[in-house]
């Protein structure tokens, strides 16, 4: 199986690096036991032979091939320098092209743009880097832009989070092409998870909210550990030492949203990461993570997911036990 991880000047490293290596690690996983590698990896680029990262490092690439060539995989990584690459029409026309080619087609972090910009993420869902979600969605209103996950697959395209996240990605890629067992093993031999869910969280709820600002970090820290227990306003100005209408006031002005939906949110959260992994029934979860009822949690995951639990469990989780 082909695999071109497509760099340019400015690239980010670890959007090439890190995928690279999982495919690589696979290969010598292969070797090792006497079969032969299931990949071949080529670092492509339309400028030169040598491209410079974002990090000073730099490394030898080949001459984009010709588009109408077979190819299993096409990577494009991120970094500063894709918005230049993305203006780059005779590029952007290769990637257009090169995308009938291949079987499957990836993005590294803000890589998503370069899809975009060759069209090829309209009316498709897709992910970058949290703090480029907002500039893909504004600039490239056609892309379904989902801020939240790691990594997100729609039919034969594959998008992921900034940076670490391509590992996630290049990991569900080869347990795509060979099975779990090898993608754990080759986890194994990386030192990494096998993968992160490509529904967890790029960023935490609460880290999110106090990223917007902290006068309410020790809130939100008494939150996480009190889901389950009565969370009203009422009591969360009680907890905060201030009138309701105040704490109302103050905190809409701090994170920019309301309480009730700030713990909404955190909720979410956690119902998401018991729903990946454990195998407690739904009913349990939504009991444990203050929900109440299973119904109340459906409809908070269809606000914040689109989606309800039980197909959130069956893309990322756990098979649920019943009891």
């Amino acid at each position: 199986m082909r695999i071109e991880l497509l760099a340019f000047p400015d690239v980010q490293m670890l959007d090439i690096a890190g995928p690279a290596q999982v495919f690589t690690a696979a290969n010598e996983l292969a070797l090792e036991r006497e079969a032969p590698p299931p990949y071949l990896v080529e670092f492509v680029a339309p400028v030169g032979t040598q491209v410079r990262s974002t990090s000073g490092l730099a490394f030898a690439t080949s001459p984009l091939p010709d588009a109408r060539t077979p190819l299993h995989t096409l990577i494009v990584a991120g970094g500063r320098g894709v918005t230049r690459a993305a203006q780059d029409d005779a590029l952007r026309a290769w990637v257009e092209q090169r995308a009938r080619s291949a079987v499957r087609v990836a993005s590294v972090c803000t890589g998503a743009f370069m899809l975009a910009a060759s069209g090829l993420l309209d009316g498709r869902r897709a992910v970058t880097h949290w703090r480029h979600c907002e500039r893909l969605a504004r600039e490239y209103p056609r892309v379904q832009v989902d801020r939240d996950p790691i990594y997100v697959q729609d039919g034969s395209l594959w998008t992921s989070a900034g940076v670490t996240a391509g590992i996630d990605l290049a990991l569900e890629l080869v347990k795509a092409d060979l099975g779990r067992a090898v993608a754990l093993d080759v986890a194994r031999s990386l030192v990494v998870f096998l993968k992160r869910p490509g529904g967890q969280a790029q960023f935490s709820a609460a880290l999110a909210l106090q990223a917007s600002d902290d006068r309410f970090a020790s809130l939100h820290d008494w939150l996480a550990g009190h889901l389950d227990e009565d969370l009203s306003l009422t009591r969360l100005a009680q907890v905060a030492g201030m009138s309701e209408r105040n704490f109302l006031r103050r905190y809409r002005e701090a994170t920019g949203t309301t309480p009730a939906r700030a713990v909404e949110r955190m909720r979410v959260e956690a119902a998401r990461q018991m729903l990946v992994e454990t195998t407690l029934p739904v009913k349990r979860v939504a009991v444990k993570c203050g929900f109440g009822t299973e119904e109340t949690m459906r409809r908070s995951f269809m606000r914040a997911q689109g989606v309800g639990p039980m197909e959130f469990r069956e893309r990322f989780g756990a098979t649920e036990r019943g009891g």
